[in-house]
């Protein structure tokens, strides 16, 4: 059976590597985010690739009177839901430090919309006792750093909220995968320097794709972040905070 997936954050690059990959094996995409001739021209493409339903509707993280015409369009859907959630922002430590205020927003992006958005479809997905929630979120939430440990934050909360989802969904036969990206080349890494095991996005989508198929509940990708994030969380915080990684 097939899936119409939910992708949050469309616009995002992972998220267009994603859906052009869902839709190649036939899958649907209802792409949401802001920008909407963005959307639209991924919806195109997708369409052309193969998937079934291809679409574009307006998606705000920060404006939650944006999620429910996405859930009535997917309650209108046959078949199998599928959320995933590429949403977020990341402004520099430096950028926060200097404008306590862009926490608000960077909060919104990347935990607070999509927790809220994913308890709203929740009933929904427990209504068709099938589907896949993926939330992306980030190997920065493993542990606070000093160089982004309000980001870090952030993801960490939405690592926490998936896995209590996961609890809730699971009973209802609804799988949520986690999924802990390494550095990306994305526009959010753009011009940063001293970027370890950057990675391609049409690779992060692929590992997504299949941990999803297999029904992982926890993914790192790269697959080299699993035991790069062990050492880390195994460093004593008495040395830890003396470091500056």
């Amino acid at each position: 059976m097939t899936t119409t997936w939910i992708i949050l954050g469309g616009t995002s690059t992972i998220a267009r590597a994603f859906a052009r990959q869902a839709a190649q094996r036939g899958d649907g995409v209802l792409l949401a985010g802001r920008d909407m001739d963005d959307l639209s021209a991924t919806a195109s493409d997708c369409g052309l690739a193969g998937a079934p339903v291809a679409e574009a509707i307006r998606f705000d993280a920060r404006d939650a009177a944006t999620f429910g015409p996405i859930i009535a369009r997917a309650r209108a859907l046959d078949g199998t839901i599928g959320v995933a959630v590429f949403v977020g922002s990341m402004p520099s430590q430096d950028e926060i430090d200097a404008d306590a205020s862009l926490i608000d927003g960077l909060i919104a992006d990347n935990y607070g919309g999509p927790a809220r958005f994913l308890t709203e479809i929740a009933p929904l997905l427990e209504e068709r006792g099938a589907g896949t929630v993926v939330g992306v979120g980030s190997v920065a939430g493993d542990r606070g750093r000093l160089g982004n440990y309000v980001y870090g934050s952030a993801k960490a909360g939405f690592h926490t909220y998936l896995s209590g989802l996961r609890n809730r969904l699971g009973r209802s036969g609804v799988h949520v995968m986690t999924v802990k990206p390494g550095t990306v080349d994305t526009a959010m890494t753009w011009g940063m320097e001293k970027l370890p095991f950057l990675a391609q996005p049409e690779k992060i989508a692929g590992d997504i794709l299949r941990g999803a198929d297999k029904k992982r509940d926890v993914i790192y990708t790269p697959f080299i972040w699993w035991p790069v994030m062990t050492i880390i969380r195994l460093i004593p915080e008495r040395v830890f905070k003396k470091m500056e990684i």
